[in-house]
């Protein structure tokens, strides 16, 4: 990775920054722009004051950047995103202003898979519960109930993207079924194609979610989608919390209408429904899809570079698809 150095001599470009920096992303920013740590939250009289002399905004896949908060910022030229979902930027109001946003697909991809087929994994096989298993004593009384195979099931991906297609080739490992649904057909996998996620649900064992976020793909999974998967059907979530009617996934998991779930994202994060903690068929990670040292290098590094690149006058690495 190159290093940060913005263009213009003398003072340090000021860049705003809306999230908590990761420590692999923040020393990267620190050595070479002006950072305004949060400061649109922290302050408003000095936010105003040093607002239009912002030039660029750093942020996470989580964060939001709305039009308000762009339209305060006369100055801005650039959001760059450490992550590769970026549906709390409002890409629309920025590209009306001249502002381009980037953000670090690719980087992640084997991660993120690699997540999917755990949470598969420890779901069918009540790995988690099988530990607790184990350190409560519980094995001395009696084995534990039988789990589920996951080899030779059908797996139908919500989202054909390079994530989901990593996904599919981990899961042809396992000898799995592999369908999918996405907004149109893709020419380039061998995979079976069906139009909605109700109809792909009907035909899963184990339905993954890793469709994009955003107002399109909203409550997608509802109740319908749920019913279709069935009694014994998995539902794995490592796309965004907002694909997934989260009230009606819990009615679903109560009642006995799905089999389980795996989920590494959720509706109002870090909050998670005390009735979702409740339940022992349920395995919950804290989105760490691209949570490994390696990767969240690779994606600081990625996220700093665009930043530097844009500074420098020189084409950017990873502009968002509607910014190319």
């Amino acid at each position: 990775m190159s290093p940060v150095t913005p263009a213009a001599a003398g003072a340090r470009v000021e860049l705003l920054a809306v999230a908590k920096l990761s420590p692999l992303f923040a020393p990267q920013l620190e050595s070479a722009f002006h950072v305004h740590q949060q400061l649109h939250e922290s302050d408003a009289a000095a936010f105003k004051q040093a607002a239009p002399r912002i030039r660029a905004i750093a942020a996470s896949g989580d964060s939001r950047v709305p039009a308000s908060l762009i339209e305060q910022l006369p100055a801005l030229e650039i959001i760059s995103v450490m992550g590769v979902g970026y549906d709390g930027v409002d890409v629309a109001v920025a590209k009306s202003r001249g502002v381009v946003v980037t953000h670090t697909p690719d980087v992640l991809n084997d991660d993120v898979a690699d997540l999917a087929l755990a949470l598969m994994l420890a779901t069918a096989r009540q790995i988690p519960a099988a530990d607790r298993y184990v350190r409560e004593e519980r094995w001395l009384a009696g084995a534990m109930p039988l789990a589920r195979k996951m080899s030779g099931a059908r797996c139908g991906i919500v989202g054909m993207g390079r994530i989901g297609k990593a996904i599919a080739k981990r899961a042809a490992a396992f000898d799995m079924d592999i369908a999918y649904t996405a907004r149109s057909a893709k020419a380039d996998v061998p995979y079976r194609y069906l139009p909605t996620p109700a109809a792909l649900a009907a035909e899963s064992d184990f339905l993954v979610l890793i469709t994009p976020g955003g107002a399109a793909t909203r409550k997608m999974i509802n109740a319908e989608v749920l019913a279709a998967l069935g009694q014994k059907g998995i539902l794995i979530n490592v796309a965004r919390g907002s694909v997934v009617d989260e009230e009606a996934l819990i009615d679903a998991l109560e009642r006995g209408v799905i089999g389980g779930a795996g989920l590494d994202v959720f509706e109002d994060e870090p909050r998670v429904p005390a009735r979702l903690r409740a339940m022992p068929h349920v395995v919950l990670t804290p989105h760490v899809g691209s949570g490994t040292q390696g990767t969240r290098q690779a994606m600081a590094d990625l996220a700093a570079d665009n930043l530097r690149l844009h500074f420098a006058g020189q084409p950017l690495k990873t502009p968002v698809p509607e910014c190319r």
